[in-house]
């Protein structure tokens, strides 16, 4: 009994220790997923905004979430504490609460303090974004009641979901606040950008082995002729062969003079007794003339002579026993005219005689400088034939193509449909060219004809060409400096071709591509989610007069019926039109087949059957239309949230 009485002490310390532990153990298990459920709801309210948004809201939210699954007093606890806060995107939680002791005390354990953390973060998988913006002239205009064009909404819109996803900061002023932090180094995201208009800019990202080594231009090439040409040794001899006066009285002298006899005679004897002259260049040939050009050359020289002779009068004055002699200058011209005949020496050149305007080939392998780019080359289009420079901005001539009313499914013929293939060595239906605007020459001025043309005529270039900003392929953008410059190139210029951004924002980010090497996984291996991010302010509008990727429309009719002439318009009008529309609807169900999420954004007012199409070419659910710059921020803002995933850490 003795034994008895002395063990009930430490056994009731046992048995109530084991039921304090699992009080304790309850209670710590409750407060970790109540503040678990506070962070992320705290997180998820704060979304891609700050943890101070809308006075304090996120917090708020925390707080209520970890109220409603952990309530004071709960299984006895005392002195509750929760507290949670944000930095760098993410939320943590830090709770404690006391648990008194009942059978423990008798051991001296009265209470026990239980503290347990959390944290929740807005975590993204790897994840791709392609920028596919139309860049335009209608994103010059500023919509009304807006106090800013389309395109500087536009900067701003991509500025701020930058910085939702990628957690740095821009030189924007964003609605969500100002971000820190980064994302973490375990994830890949990666931005790239394909502005469009009349054409893409991303020749010089792609090997120079893609491109053909010739190809075909509305241009014109010089026509020369062989003429002979003669020199002379000048060394024959000249003769006179001819001898002419002219002669002009120029004035009067008279003197008097007194007679010593009273007679005419004696007044005659003081006349002088000869002619005085001034002489001239006589002898020395200046100019000539060439009466034939030929293997015998005669050549004339003229040489003036200019002398002065006088003519005198004398009168008889007996009275005056005096004498007048008047002296007459009088100014003479004498040319003889020199003839001599040269023997020449032939030698025959080629000589510029016309110009010859036609689709003509052209040495594009001269922008090649081995596997790198050569800004400029020359070509023989300036005047007379001679040499200028051809520039190269970096848009792209697309590959081989067929006109058809629907490409569903695309035809094999539709290489410039594929966004997968690797262009073939020596296949220039699989190979892309450079836009070369400075090639240009638009045949018989404002009249175009598809008939070639020889002529001395100096045509020039009709046609209207825009190149965009260079497009960048995927990469990171670790410093928000270099995303503001880049995202500040951004001008609006030409005119609405959506599939031909479609198909190169298709090509930079298919993991099965050209650049699949780079796409498919993560350099560690990782899976990777992919989001093209479409915006347009509205409908397509073509030209004929385009210089386009499928060259000057008029003239080379490649996605048209070539035997007519292709017409222009906006939304559905004209031919040109109608195949950018019936490209854009396979281009867009091509990019979904490559599991890719394709957001389409339209700013502005649009025609209902642009609206139509624009929903059918976004994944489902994934088309929004923004009306003003407030609108495609928050657009912009809600798929950036969207695109991102919360995730628990701890």
């Amino acid at each position: 009994m003795a034994i008895v009485a002395a063990a009930l002490i430490p056994m009731a310390g046992l048995v109530g220790g084991g039921i304090d532990m699992s009080r304790m153990y309850i209670t710590k298990t409750r407060l970790q997923h109540a503040c678990d459920a506070g962070a992320l709801a705290g997180r998820k309210a704060m979304g891609g905004g700050t943890w101070s948004q809308s006075n304090g809201k996120p917090g708020i939210v925390a707080n209520q979430f970890f109220d409603a699954n952990f309530q004071s007093g709960a299984y006895g606890s005392i002195s509750l504490s929760r507290s949670f806060a944000e930095n760098a995107g993410k939320v943590t939680g830090t709770v404690s609460a006391t648990v008194p002791m009942t059978l423990m005390r008798v051991l001296g354990q009265t209470v026990q303090t239980l503290a347990v953390t959390c944290d929740a973060e807005m975590h993204l998988p790897n994840t791709d974004v392609m920028f596919v913006l139309d860049t335009t002239g209608s994103m010059g205009d500023t919509p009304y009641g807006d106090s800013m064009s389309k395109i500087e909404s536009l900067k701003i819109a991509v500025k701020c979901f930058y910085e939702i996803v990628a957690r740095l900061d821009t030189d924007a002023t964003c609605a969500t606040g100002t971000p820190s932090g980064g994302v973490s180094t375990s994830t890949q995201i990666r931005f790239g950008f394909v502005p469009y208009a009349t054409n893409v800019n991303v020749g010089k990202l792609l090997p120079t082995a893609w491109f053909a080594d010739t190809w075909y231009y509305q241009t014109r090439e010089p026509v020369f002729t062989n003429q002979t040409v003669y020199t002379y040794p000048n060394n024959s001899t000249a003769t006179v062969t001819n001898t002419s006066n002219s002669g002009t009285s120029t004035g009067s002298y008279s003197t008097y003079q007194t007679l010593s006899a009273n007679s005419s005679s004696a007044c005659n004897a003081l006349k002088p007794a000869t002619t005085s002259y001034t002489a001239g260049n006589e002898g020395a040939g200046y100019g000539y003339n060439v009466t034939n050009a030929g293997p015998v050359q005669t050549t004339t020289y003229k040489t003036d002579t200019v002398y002065t002779s006088y003519s005198y009068s004398v009168s008889y004055k007996n009275s005056k026993k005096t004498c007048t002699i008047s002296r007459r200058p009088t100014t003479y011209t004498q040319t003889k005219t020199y003839s001599r005949t040269d023997i020449g020496i032939p030698t025959t050149t080629s000589v510029f005689s016309s110009w010859h305007y036609a689709r003509l080939p052209v040495n594009i392998s001269l922008l090649k400088n081995g596997t790198d780019w050569n800004d400029d080359f020359q070509w023989p289009i300036g005047n007379n034939g001679t040499n200028t420079t051809i520039g190269w901005d970096g848009c792209v001539e697309e590959r081989a193509t067929v006109s058809q009313s629907s490409y569903s499914p695309i035809p094999s013929g539709a290489k410039d449909l594929d966004l997968d293939s690797v262009p073939t060595a020596g296949d220039v239906t699989t190979q892309w060219k450079p836009v070369l605007p400075d090639l240009i020459k638009t045949r018989n001025g404002g009249t175009w004809t598809l008939s070639e043309s020889t002529t001395t005529s100096d045509y020039t270039n009709g046609s209207y060409y825009a190149c965009p900003v260079e497009a960048k392929k995927l990469q990171s953008w670790d410093n928000p400096d270099d995303f503001d410059t880049y995202v500040d190139q951004l001008q609006p210029e030409g005119n609405t071709y959506h599939d031909i951004g479609l198909i190169w924002g298709g090509r930079l980010m298919s993991p099965t591509g050209i650049f699949a090497s780079e796409n498919a996984l993560t350099p560690q291996g990782g899976e990777i989610e992919r989001h093209m991010i479409f915006m347009t302010d509205g409908d397509p509008c073509t030209g004929i007069n385009n210089y386009t990727a499928y060259g000057v429309n008029w003239y080379d009719r490649r996605t048209t019926d070539s035997s007519v002439a292709p017409t222009d318009g906006c939304t559905t009008n004209g031919t040109l039109t109608a195949q950018v529309n019936a490209r854009t609807a396979a281009l867009c169900t091509a990019i979904k087949n490559k599991n890719i999420t394709l957001w389409v954004i339209t700013f502005g007012s649009l025609s209902s059957d642009t609206v139509t199409r624009m929903t059918a070419c976004a994944s489902t659910g994934r088309y929004f239309n923004a009306t003003s710059a407030a609108t495609i921020q928050t657009t912009f803002a809600s798929i950036a949230n969207q695109i991102s995933q919360l995730r628990l850490t701890r």
